[in-house]
């Protein structure tokens, strides 16, 4: 008899395979694309494959949680620094950016724990978070 019961009481818990090399990107502006991978309503959590076109800004920002990137392809300046292929950065709750930008074709892993809040000088002009990107994915389907 086993020490301890580990078998999940919730008999409908699965693993979340996503097959991306069979998705298409979705365009999300003049120079980017994603791939949504996952969103977790029970956390918050979110995670999608990004691609910026050479060229490509990505507004001025703040996390509202902690996120995890990884540089598959191509080089971003992220502030002072230079993210390139193979790079991994992890970025604390409350990280205060300015724009991102794409120094060459980019596609990178993007891990995020909770919600992103985009601003300019006239304050808060857009938000991410699982919601916005599980609603996304739904209206694709």
């Amino acid at each position: 008899m086993p020490l301890q019961e580990i078998k999940p009481i919730n008999s409908e818990l699965m693993d979340t395979l996503v097959e991306a090399s069979q998705m298409e990107w979705e365009k999300t502006g003049d120079k980017s694309y994603r791939k949504i991978l996952f969103t977790g309503a029970e956390t918050g959590t979110w995670a999608v494959l990004l691609k910026w076109d050479k060229g490509f800004v990505a507004p001025s920002h703040k996390h509202l949680s902690g996120s995890h990137t990884f540089i598959l392809k191509g080089k971003l300046q992220v502030r002072d620094g230079t993210l390139n292929a193979g790079d991994y950065v992890y970025e604390p709750n409350g990280m205060l950016h300015g724009e991102t930008t794409a120094l060459e074709d980019t596609e990178y892993l993007f891990i995020c724990n909770g919600p992103i809040v985009f601003f300019g000088e006239d304050g808060i002009a857009g938000y991410t978070s699982w919601e916005e990107l599980e609603r996304a994915r739904n209206a694709q389907a």
